[in-house]
């Protein structure tokens, strides 16, 4: 017999977050203790070859299959269902207006008719999604409404990588939005008055492209992608010391390097970063009409290089954080907390993937 309170305590069915980037794979489980509270269970990380990912296409399909399989046998997780991201540029979202009131069926209807303006291509060589988002601001009774769309060979790509790993894709999301709604948690939690009215500069320094939102108040003011990421700094270590790029990379994540690489090699990089985020900042100031923020969050695998954040507060005169997604949260049995804290940045894509599973 099922006790009364269990049906309300019973948590939704356990989630995977699983990011595909172009230099590694990365997973978080995530689930609440009996008081409500965040539980980080799980978050492992798998390198990827250059070449294997590339502008957020599978380009080796079975090398990047088998190292998924590799990060789900080390996580020592038993969960199959994954949340997975398609990156912004392969995903086409446009937000519209409604009559209120309409069925799910005639919503539907209406959704497809619209999406016929805005989509390039035939409806059947895509996969759509719309979600209601609230009342409209400019139009009484009626409602706004976004939708997405995405070739559906680059769904099934996704799709493709999770079932050869085993796992059976629940959600498929956008980057920006998964990493948007890790950000918004820690935004809500780390700032003054819970962040209302803030306005925040995220940006994502990936390896080879460094991705910038402006967010206020959960709405995306303003974003762009840059062509520049941690990829350089291995270029540098290799042109500096004459290692292969693999050589170069896997030192470079284990910090086996000569001595003269802080003051060399890594404060310039650093230095060339915080210029290219004081640049993006500039466009975005010229090309709105803000010219300030509140703060600026750095995410990805080269924010936690050293010094990174004081070189952007340096060379842009804001406050700047050092996104953590797991801050506030319980850590399970299988994490290893320093580690942890040393990749944390890494995960926040992966973290938003995670967390949808309390938003199903």
């Amino acid at each position: 017999m099922i006790s009364p309170g269990s049906l309300f305590n019973r948590q939704p069915p356990a989630l995977l977050g699983l990011d595909v980037s172009s230099s590694s794979v990365k997973l978080v489980e995530l689930s609440r203790d009996k008081s409500g509270n965040l539980v980080l269970d799980r978050c492992a990380m798998e390198p990827l070859e250059s070449g294997w990912i590339t502008d957020g296409n599978i380009e080796k399909f079975d090398e990047v299959a088998d190292a998924v399989r590799r990060l789900v046998k080390k996580s020592g997780t038993r969960t199959r269902n994954v949340a997975m991201a398609l990156p912004a540029s392969a995903v086409i979202s446009k937000k519209i207006i409604l009559p209120g009131g309409l069925s799910d069926a005639e919503l539907e209807l209406q959704v497809e008719s619209e999406a016929n303006q805005y989509i390039p291509f035939s409806l059947d060589e895509v996969s759509l999604d719309f979600c209601v988002v609230g009342p409209s601001a400019t139009s009484s009774g009626d409602v706004e409404v976004l939708i997405a769309a995405s070739r559906k060979e680059k769904v099934q790509d996704r799709q493709g990588l999770a079932e050869a790993a085993g796992l059976k894709p629940i959600v498929i999301d956008v980057e920006s939005y998964a990493s948007r709604l890790a950000a918004a948690r820690l935004i809500e939690i780390g700032l003054p008055n819970k962040g209302l009215d803030a306005m925040v500069a995220l940006f994502e320094v990936g390896s080879l492209t460094t991705s910038m939102q402006v967010i206020r108040n959960d709405e995306v003011l303003y974003e762009r992608d840059q062509a520049f990421g941690g990829a350089q700094l291995t270029q540098l270590i290799v042109r500096q010391y004459g290692f292969s790029p693999e050589e170069a990379e896997n030192k470079k994540r284990s910090g086996d390097l000569p001595e003269d690489y802080a003051s060399g090699v890594l404060k310039p990089f650093i230095e060339t970063v915080a210029q290219e985020i004081g640049r993006a900042l500039q466009f975005f100031f010229t090309s709105t009409p803000h010219n300030t923020v509140d703060y600026v969050m750095l995410a990805g695998g080269s924010a936690a290089l050293p010094g990174l954040s004081d070189a952007v507060t340096q060379q842009t005169t804001f406050a700047c954080m050092l996104a953590n997604p797991f801050d506030g949260m319980e850590l399970g049995d299988r994490v290893r907390a320093e580690k942890m804290r040393r990749e944390a940045s890494s995960y926040l894509t992966s973290c938003g993937l995670a967390l949808r599973r309390f938003l199903q």
